[in-house]
């Protein structure tokens, strides 16, 4: 009787700590996809903050080029693209930056669920195994004491 208790005590606690682990691994992915979703939004309003930026200043560059009679042709012209083609590149390396940071909150939040998984499996394996051994299908130790007795007897 006292087998089915202690055993039926190590089911549900084992049970316990599966759908907690389970529930812990969900809330972490969720926070980590949450997580990713503001980097995206922030990433967002930088690169746009960026843009307006560099409109202000290729806007002043304008005027301070036709205000001063500079012709927008040859060298200065040069430059400017130049200049433009930098900002392109710089531009492509922070979004792409941002990608991969991003990218790393959501493998991080897979690999949160995929432990949260595992975790329950080995408890309910450790579960199992207590129960087994609770039931007395376990055996007992043993000890070697270098003796060996029967009650059989050879007389070859």
């Amino acid at each position: 009787m006292s087998f089915w208790i202690i055993g039926s005590l190590l089911a549900v606690s084992t049970g316990t700590q599966i759908y907690g682990q389970l529930e812990a691994g969900k809330d972490q992915e969720a926070a980590l996809k949450g997580q990713a979703e503001q980097e995206r939004v922030a990433a967002e309003s930088r690169e746009l903050e960026r843009q307006q930026k560099l409109n202000r200043a290729l806007a002043a560059n304008a005027v301070g080029m036709g205000m001063s009679g500079i012709k927008a042709e040859g060298t200065p012209a040069s430059i400017a693209l130049e200049s433009a083609k930098n900002v392109g590149l710089s531009e492509g390396m922070l979004k792409l930056s941002d990608r991969l940071a991003q990218a790393q909150l959501r493998r991080q939040a897979s690999t949160a669920a995929s432990a949260a998984k595992i975790g329950a499996a080995s408890t309910l394996l450790k579960g199992a195994t207590q129960i087994y051994g609770a039931s007395g299908g376990g055996g007992g130790t043993t000890e070697a004491t270098g003796t060996y007795s029967s009650d059989w007897n050879y007389n070859g």
